[in-house]
């Protein structure tokens, strides 16, 4: 600790910061289904998330050593790298929480890591082979195989439970949902906060302060997984509404199953020390999940939203970070203007996020702007079998409208 400069405190700070910003960002990961459906109350679930989080970042360090160690070269990253990495990756979770989109934290680190570390020293300071394997390949596979997961899970639990009591079954998946979100939870400490334990140690390793290959030390472990907690007790309502009711609409039993397949992904890749987004999978589980259920369907255009937003992620966040780093490298004055731009960057936005409040009060109400149910939504519904239970005349009503006589006048066109 001794060692430490200033520009490294800096680098700590705004590490910290990241972190934070990381908790409340992904807080609807393991809590937005689990509040929509009301098996929790918004505060406590948001408690329970950060306690838990808290504990998943005491067990295990394999993602840090990939982020510290795997996907840039230490020799020749500075502390400024480092630094203007961050400032890439907290801007873009921001802009994506103003918004409620649930892009990845961890894409926006990694984003702004390689665009920094490009402008620094070029292409050879970036492995690429582990960008690909640990960070490109799981980003692709971790939706896909949570929500292939999620939507067996949940035609399993509907078949299982088709002939039990409705309430009854709602009650117990209800339960199983608060056990599957802790679940979540840890796994989203032990996978997200290690992110920010292994920049922090490429920091000190950069600033001379470690030696290469050192694992984090514990006051790093503490620091980042206080910082992560904090966030997510904040809660980021606004993403937690997009996912628990701009995405899709989910029934107990699929938010047991959603959150089971996402944490079960998380918690085998953090073993396997990939750095995988828990944004992606838990997104991609809950999406399965919501075409799990008869009659269920995923809200298409806020989906490929959130596409569009995880595509732009690492570029987005790698362009601010390249240009911050050109500012840094002119020397202390430039490092200067890029905290006084991130300080100004985050004031706005803060902001603009008042004019209209989301929190705990209204995060379960409907978005104005969600999609309204269109053609693909429309036909799913009709083909999809009812309830069991629904009697034969409302199904014949449900499914079928009463065609128009043949002698009926067509509508007139409206006249401007």
């Amino acid at each position: 600790m001794e060692h430490i400069t200033l520009l490294l405190a800096i680098v700590i700070v705004t590490a910290l910061v990241f972190d934070f910003t990381n908790g409340f960002h992904d807080t609807a990961n393991a809590m937005a289904t689990t509040i929509s459906t009301g098996a929790l109350k918004p505060k406590t679930a948001v408690a329970m998330s950060a306690a838990l989080n808290l504990v998943g970042a005491f067990l295990s360090v394999e993602v840090a050593k990939t982020i510290s160690s795997g996907i840039v070269t230490e020799s020749g990253i500075t502390p400024e790298v480092i630094f203007a990495a961050l400032v890439g990756a907290i801007l873009w979770n921001l802009l994506t929480w103003l918004i409620g989109l649930p892009s990845s934290s961890s894409h926006a680190l990694m984003g702004g890591l390689i665009g920094a570390t490009v402008a620094s020293v070029g292409v050879s300071g970036v492995n690429g082979g582990t960008v690909v394997t640990k960070v490109l390949i799981p980003a692709i596979a971790a939706p896909l195989v949570a929500g292939l997961a999620a939507f067996l899970a949940s035609r399993l639990t509907y078949k299982i439970g088709k002939n039990a009591d409705e309430k009854a079954t709602a009650k117990g998946y209800r339960s199983g949902q608060i056990a599957s979100a802790g679940l979540v939870s840890l796994a989203h400490g032990t996978n997200d906060a290690q992110k920010t334990m292994g920049i922090i140690t490429l920091a000190l390793v950069a600033g001379g302060v470690l030696s290469p290959g050192s694992n984090p030390p514990l006051w790093v472990i503490l620091s980042a997984g206080l910082a992560i907690a904090m966030g997510t007790y904040l809660g980021g309502w606004r993403i937690i509404r997009t996912m628990g009711k701009g995405l899709t609409d989910l029934q107990p039993q699929q938010g047991f199953a959603a959150q089971t397949s996402a944490a079960s992904v998380i918690l085998a890749s953090s073993n396997l020390g990939f750095s995988l987004s828990t944004t992606h999978s838990c997104s991609g589980a809950v999406m399965g999940a919501g075409l799990g259920r008869k009659g269920g369907v995923v809200r298409w255009s806020t989906a490929t939203r959130m596409f569009v937003a995880w595509g732009l992620t690492l570029p987005a966040a790698g362009l601010v970070a390249a240009g911050s780093e050109f500012v840094t490298k002119q020397g202390g004055w430039g490092v200067a203007v890029v905290a006084a731009f991130l300080i100004g960057a985050c004031a706005a936005i803060w902001l603009v996020s008042r004019r209209q409040v989301v929190d705990h009060t209204n995060v379960n109400e409907a978005d104005a702007d969600a999609e309204p149910a269109g053609v693909v939504t429309a036909a799913i519904a009709a083909v999809s079998p009812p309830p069991v239970g629904t009697p034969a005349q409302d199904l014949k009503t449900t499914i079928s409208a009463p065609a128009p006589a043949a002698d009926s006048e067509p509508p007139q066109p409206a006249t401007v």
